[in-house]
């Protein structure tokens, strides 16, 4: 089972897979920019410059939601903290792991697809279709459940309405990261998938309330 195999990979294999959907991503996004589109593979909205705002704002929010996420769930019991289990490897390849995995969704989702049905349809209308889009992408991970789903869809909208008026991937990749990363590092799975934490909890049951198998995003 592809989905159970994904869910007990390593870090490091993690890593592995993410980085060859990476550079197949950029290959096939820069050849339908330049054959298709006839547009210079920048244009989909990596621009820093002027952006760094965004690029700081995005990565707080993340840590911010993750953060009081945990901390409302502690106080609410809902969680029982157990120890830190510190390893200088893990947090580093973690933060590649996560950073190729927000740029690699946020290249494609919402720098090419969404850009895309800009250009055909109105812009709302493309978001909802984008960011229904990216929840089907996550479909098939483990423990996913109807709550999980709605708010992979929810994340796809609010990843991309700051792209519609921008035209700039700046906020949407540190949000996406951030959000992943810390998530990961509060010891909740990460849309499913297990990987390392930094803090270890336990949970009397899964309920609605602490996510479940599938994370804080369930």
């Amino acid at each position: 089972n592809i989905a159970d195999g994904m869910e007990t990979a390593t870090t490091r294999e993690y890593l592995i897979i993410s980085f060859f959907g990476f550079l197949g991503t950029l290959l096939v996004v820069a050849l339908f920019m330049k054959w298709v589109d006839k547009m210079p593979f920048m244009s989909i909205g990596l621009y820093p410059k002027n952006h760094i705002k965004g690029l700081v704002i995005g990565f707080l929010a993340g840590l911010i939601v993750m953060t009081l996420g945990y901390l409302v769930l502690d106080s609410a019991g809902q969680i029982q903290f157990l120890k830190i289990q510190y390893d200088g490897n893990e947090i580093l390849s973690t933060m590649l792991l996560f950073l190729i995995v927000s740029l690699t969704e946020e290249i494609l989702f919402r720098g090419y697809v969404l850009r895309c049905l800009m250009e055909s349809m109105n812009r709302f209308v493309a978001l909802v279709v984008s960011a229904l889009l990216f929840a089907l992408l996550h479909a098939a991970n483990p423990n996913l459940s109807l709550i999980g789903n709605i708010n992979l869809f929810l994340a796809g909208i609010l990843l991309g309405l700051p792209y519609i008026y921008t035209k700039n991937l700046m906020f949407p990749i540190a949000l996406h990261f951030s959000w992943n990363f810390f998530q990961s590092l509060f010891g909740f799975n990460v849309s499913g998938l297990d990987s390392y934490s930094l803090i270890v909890f336990e949970t009397s049951e899964k309920t609605v309330l602490n996510g479940g198998g599938f994370g804080f995003e369930g």
